[in-house]
């Protein structure tokens, strides 16, 4: 089955400053572009998406620049989502110096390691609001409990297109579905938003995890958001973690097998190449 990759990391530690690795040390090393082919060994990954790793301001533009110099080489990468600071009054700026490539697809701030007020400002909502124009969407990272600052976010941004990642990182380890079930289907009667099945291997019990332990959170998100609007997306390298990438797509597989090919090729690939504009 082909797939489409909508949540690929690299970072490069020679290159650019990470400061949230130091408190992951296994993940604190190197990730390239060599690393995720060999990970995607066996699996017909087609094309993927990069979203920003969250690195220090200092590198936004550098990075943004050095990816979307990458994918301009011979590998599977065909959409960029670069970090960007929506709360900062010179927004459009730095919009203005990455926008027209025509890899950039989506930028992204990175919100669950950060207070809440910083989404909720009507500076942050009046900069999302600007994407449009530059034909860009909006990943939207938060936490389960901050589901409700995503919402209002979305409501009040009706013409930007949204990504929500990671099946809006429910509680899996510890099985906690309410209210997180509840915010999924309110964030979901919103049309602008898409949601990601990423993520998740990160919230469950990184040691004992099974798919049975993720199959009531997955099947909660695409019975919301139904079959056209959720992706696929590995969060390499984070979910190795739990996981190599070869055993989570194997595990998503089997637990959307019973619903057909046809969906299946939505889930792992039409999807994003629509909502990710790689047609």
């Amino acid at each position: 089955m082909k797939i489409i990759d909508t949540h690929q990391h690299l970072w490069d530690l020679d290159l650019f400053t990470y400061s949230w690795l130091d408190r992951v040390p296994s993940l604190r090393r190197s990730f390239r572009m060599e690393d995720y082919l060999k990970a995607g060994e066996g699996l017909d990954i087609e094309k993927s998406v990069h979203l920003e790793a969250d690195v220090d301001e200092a590198y936004m533009l550098d990075e943004t620049r050095h990816i979307l110099a990458l994918s301009e080489q011979d590998n599977p990468l065909e959409g960029v989502v670069a970090c960007a600071r929506p709360e900062k009054p010179h927004f459009a700026d730095y919009l203005d110096q990455i926008a027209g490539h025509p890899k950039l697809k989506g930028v992204r701030r990175v919100l669950h390691t950060e207070p809440d007020e910083v989404a909720q400002s009507s500076l942050f909502a009046e900069n999302v609001r600007l994407l449009p124009a530059y034909g860009l969407s909006f990943d939207i990272c938060v936490l389960g409990r901050q589901l409700p600052i995503a919402i209002r976010l979305i409501k009040n941004c009706p013409k930007v297109s949204f990504v929500l990642d990671h099946c809006g990182n429910p509680q899996v380890k510890d099985q906690v579905f309410d209210p997180w079930r509840e915010h999924i289907q309110e964030a979901s009667k919103l049309p602008n938003v898409a949601c990601k099945v990423s993520g998740i291997l990160a919230n469950a019990d990184l040691e004992k995890w099974t798919p049975e332990d993720l199959r009531p959170y997955i099947d909660h998100v695409i019975e919301c958001f139904g079959w056209d609007r959720v992706m696929f997306g590995s969060d390499w390298p984070v979910c190795t973690l739990a996981a190599p990438l070869k055993k989570w797509v194997e595990a998503l597989v089997m637990l959307t097998r019973d619903a057909g090919e046809e969906k299946q090729r939505k889930l792992f690939y039409e999807n994003a190449a629509r909502v990710y504009r790689l047609e």
